[in-house]
């Protein structure tokens, strides 16, 4: 089971990572904590409730329904995110479900509460904007990846994002949190699950990932961000400096 992570090792681009120490604690004050196991909905598409929750470990699993009534996956959320934060300062009804990975921890408070406090402290409301706008930005480059880049290359992408996110360093690679299966790998990157099934041996069998039960390794990430066509601050999971994660979290596929 994962622990809840310190007050300093709160993922870089997290909400929590973003914030000073004082508007850090306020945050993490809010609300009542809750838990979950793997597989249980904390908020679900259509419904009108209106509360936030502020994950403080583990991860979670953005998903829609599309017009032919499958599932897709949309994003990621690890602790020092928020997930539910549209619903409560739009008023409207959940426009994704969101499910625990595996046990995850979380605080949960009322959008009443949420907007005191972000009345009380603008420094956070700030923080907040920004990473929906990085949200919005970040699905508006998926939908340009469909279009503009071969499928090995969009799942590079994406896997490169991820360890920017939520990777791990260690002295044989940089470590993915959260189990994603290669149906879902295959939705976000637009691609069929036979082709993601292809595209993973040819990253394993060029030595730039390796993958496991529960596991995987991004063994060769400049080599990544290459494929990738584009560099990030990934570099500094490789030097140690970095600390995008707490611990060696896992990404099953």
């Amino acid at each position: 089971m994962l622990e809840p992570i310190g007050s300093d090792e709160w993922p870089a681009r997290s909400l929590l990572g973003t914030l000073p120490p004082a508007a850090r604690q306020d945050l993490l004050d809010l609300g009542t904590e809750v838990r979950f196991d793997a597989g249980d909905v904390l908020l679900r598409e259509g419904d009108d409730d209106q509360h936030i929750f502020l994950l403080v470990s583990g991860f979670a699993k953005v998903t829609a329904t599309v017009e032919n009534g499958e599932t897709t996956l949309l994003a990621v959320r690890a602790a020092g995110d928020t997930v539910g934060e549209m619903a409560a300062m739009s008023g409207a009804p959940r426009s994704a479900t969101v499910t625990a990975c595996g046990p995850l921890t979380a605080h949960v408070s009322q959008r009443a509460e949420l907007r005191r406090l972000l009345e009380r402290r603008p420094v956070i409301s700030m923080a907040l904007t920004g990473m929906v706008a990085d949200r919005l930005r970040w699905a508006n480059r998926r939908r340009l990846d469909f279009r503009g880049y071969p499928a090995k290359v969009r799942l590079a992408r994406l896997l490169v994002e991820l360890a920017e996110s939520y990777g791990s360093a260690r002295a044989d690679g940089v470590v993915l949190g959260c189990r994603l299966t290669q149906p879902e790998l295959a939705t976000m990157v637009g691609a069929a699950e036979t082709t993601i099934h292809k595209v993973l041996r040819d990253l394993r069998d060029e030595g730039l990932l390796e993958t496991g039960y529960r596991s995987t390794v991004i063994r060769d990430l400049p080599e990544l961000e290459e494929l990738a066509d584009f560099r990030t601050t990934c570099g500094s999971l490789t030097n140690g400096r970095g600390r995008a994660g707490a611990g060696a979290r896992t990404y099953d596929f």
